[in-house]
């Protein structure tokens, strides 16, 4: 299995080097500092089966990196690796085109075993990964909004939705909040409107998937 990692931190690459390093099976044919430097080496490398790929890098970061190879060298798969697991950087990659997730911190076997069922068609996750993906399939986010300049929620605001997503009453959220009903009331009145909204429960919905609580 010819492999390349593509990482800005040395010690990160020693340190994936040093997992693989107990597979007879795996190649390391180059290691690159971002996806600028991958793109050049790619040129006279391209017979790779796999790439590791990081997501925060200068100069090109993984994402632009992953939408470029996809683009030039369809055959070679990518599997992020990464300490990010926000849900953007999970959409983000697999809307480039990324055939894995992996976090950095994942044993020697799990990452040999993911990069394995990769290259058999599947798609190496971490459990905690595959449940952001369902998630975020269940319940589709624009991450081009930036949503609390949109919404001009205050942090009041933001911590009434969250209680009211908890199911709590207006009673149970003014004595959290040592405010008086009524204000609440104005309140969830200002939340409605600033969402264009009529409910709780579309209140609540829409909070969500905009990540705003």
């Amino acid at each position: 299995m010819k492999i390349a990692i593509i990482d800005d931190n040395h010690f990160l690459i020693q340190s994936v080097k040093e997992k693989l390093s107990f597979f007879e099976e795996v190649e390391i044919k180059f290691t690159a500092c971002d996806g600028n430097d991958l793109m050049g080496k790619l040129e006279n490398h391209y017979h790779l089966d796999v790439l590791l790929m990081d997501i925060e890098m200068p100069v090109m970061n993984g994402i632009e990196a992953t939408l470029l190879v996809k683009q030039k060298y369809p055959h070679i798969k990518i599997i992020m690796l990464t300490v990010f697991d926000n849900d953007e950087n999970i959409f983000n990659a697999i809307k480039a085109g990324a055939d894995g997730y992996l976090l950095k911190d994942v044993n020697p076997h799990t990452l040999f075993n993911g990069i394995v069922e990769t290259l058999n068609g599947g798609a190496a996750m971490n459990p905690s990964i595959a449940m952001k993906t369902l998630k975020l399939l269940r319940n589709p986010v624009d991450f081009n909004l930036d949503n609390q300049e949109d919404f001009n929620l205050t942090a009041r605001e933001i911590d009434v939705l969250e209680q009211l997503a908890q199911g709590l009453s207006y009673t149970v959220i003014a004595q959290n909040m040592f405010l008086s009903p009524s204000t609440i009331r104005k309140h969830i009145e200002n939340i409605y409107s600033k969402l264009q909204v009529h409910s709780k429960l579309e209140a609540v919905q829409k909070a969500q998937r905009n990540n705003l609580i």
